[in-house]
Order: structure tokens, then sequence, then C-alpha cells
């Protein structure tokens, strides 16, 4: 359920690593849509063998559960990205509340960002707003713009019955439905040498 179904600002559980059970404070907007428990809880054991000391981008990161989440298992390192600025300002509180190291937020468009240095990730989260359609342009940002490490892993999170175009060396690992939801996580293609 939406924090903006709930009528009141949400919170969201983060379900494993060293912050379970800990708890994010979300701002109430209109069309935040949240990674359900469920799902996360399936991509984290998908990650699991490759979370620890990985560096990750969470793109249009919204609440940042996805982030925050990794970040509990073990990842290095997050670079939030997140256009509106009062979900930056909670994403940055609730980091500074849970006193978690290696998180850092901007407050930027995603595409806009992608348009900066690039730093190579090992995992990236995909997961922008439903409505905007901006799998295909954020995708190809990402690898054209030296945003993946060889062999990153790329989640990514699309309604149930749109197939978002990515780019060709993105190969399917794994993928699953909830509700409306389809979820899947890709490996870049290491180049062939």
């Amino acid at each position: 359920m939406s924090a903006a179904a709930a009528g009141a600002p949400g919170r969201i559980r983060i379900i494993g690593g060293s912050l379970r059970n800990s708890r994010l404070q979300v701002p109430t907007l209109p069309g935040l849509r949240p990674t359900a428990e469920r799902v996360r809880e399936t991509l984290f054991n998908w990650l699991a063998p490759m979370i620890g000391g990985a560096r990750c981008l969470d793109l249009c990161a919204g609440t940042g559960a996805l982030g925050i989440e990794a970040l509990s298992r073990g990842a290095a390192s997050v670079q939030f990205v997140e256009r509106d600025a009062r979900l930056a300002q909670a994403l940055r509180d609730n980091l500074a509340r849970l006193k978690v190291a290696g998180g850092t937020v901007a407050a930027l468009d995603a595409g806009s960002f992608l348009q900066g240095q690039p730093q190579a990730q090992d995992l990236v989260f995909l997961d922008p707003p439903f409505a905007q359609g901006l799998w295909a342009p954020l995708a190809q940002s990402l690898e054209q713009g030296r945003w993946l490490a060889a062999g990153a892993w790329i989640y990514v999170e699309s309604p149930r019955d749109a197939g978002p175009v990515l780019p060709a060396g993105w190969q399917l690992h794994r993928q699953g439905r909830a509700g409306e939801v389809h979820f899947a996580l890709y490996r870049r293609s290491l180049p062939l040498s």
C-alpha cells in the first residue's frame, strides 16, 4: 500500500541486514510507489551473493528503501538520486537518524544526474515513476555514459504489462511479478576480448 493510500505519513520497514526492522519515515506525496516488502525480500535474496562491498546507484530513489536495504546488507556505498526536494530531504533525514554510512543524496532529475561525471557502479536500481516512461532513456544513459561496471547488475521495476526497451547487452537473470508490478534483475554482459 502506498504512503498516500494510508492517509498519513508512511513508514517503511527495512527487512534485512544491520538495520533490520528499522522504519523509514516517508512523506505522503501523490504518485509515490515504494517497492513492496515482499518484492524487496525476493530481490535481496537474489542479490545476497554480490551485495557485500557493492557500489550502488538508486536512480529515482523515492523513499530510498532499495538503497537503504542495500546499505543494511553490506553495500559499500549508495548514491541516491531523487528530483523531489521533499523526498530527497526525507531520505537525508532517514540516513542521519539511522546513522547509516555510505549513502549520499543528490536532489536532481535522474537524466541530469547521468549527464555528470560517471562513477562505475556494481548495482543500479532503476525504478522510475511509471507514468513517465523513462526506462529506455535512463538505461541508455547508464550504458553509454560509463555508469556500469563490467558485469554490473541492474534491477528494473515496471508495470506488469509494459516491457521496457533495455540495452541489448543486459541479460535477464531473474524476474517476478507482484500485483501490477513486474520486477527483474539483469546482468550487463561482459565484453568479449
